[in-house]
């Protein structure tokens, strides 16, 4: 199973700019899709964004949708996450998530998290 760990969360002012990363440990990590979700305090998890195996297949919500980009370098085992223009709604635990088949929107359908980071945008 890949294990995943994501960095790169903190505090950042609205419209400031951060970029999530997500490790994995294994090799394997090339041959998995993974799913980026976020979850504030009372909120349910959501989907921001997914990507296929190879990065050419991809999928944003529409509140994060010109803002964010997701992408991923299989040779370093990382997948990122950019996050440009934030929003104080942005604020939430991001997590990252691989399954062994195609990419989906579904939390339930992933089998491997991350820790999480937390973001937290100040207005």
């Amino acid at each position: 199973q890949v294990q995943l760990v994501e960095s790169g969360g903190g505090l950042v002012q609205a419209g400031g700019s951060l970029r999530l990363s997500c490790a994995a440990s294994e090799r394997t990590f090339s041959l998995v899709a993974l799913g980026w979700f976020r979850q504030a305090p009372g909120k349910e998890r959501e989907c921001v964004a997914t990507l296929n195996w190879n990065g050419d297949t991809t999928y944003y919500a529409d509140s994060v949708k010109g803002r964010f980009t997701v992408s991923r370098d299989n040779a370093k085992k990382t997948a990122y996450l950019p996050m440009n223009s934030r929003k104080p709604e942005d604020t939430a635990g991001y997590y990252c998530a691989s399954r062994g088949i195609g990419p989906s929107t579904r939390g339930r359908d992933y089998n491997n998290w991350g820790q999480g980071t937390q973001v937290t945008v100040s207005s």
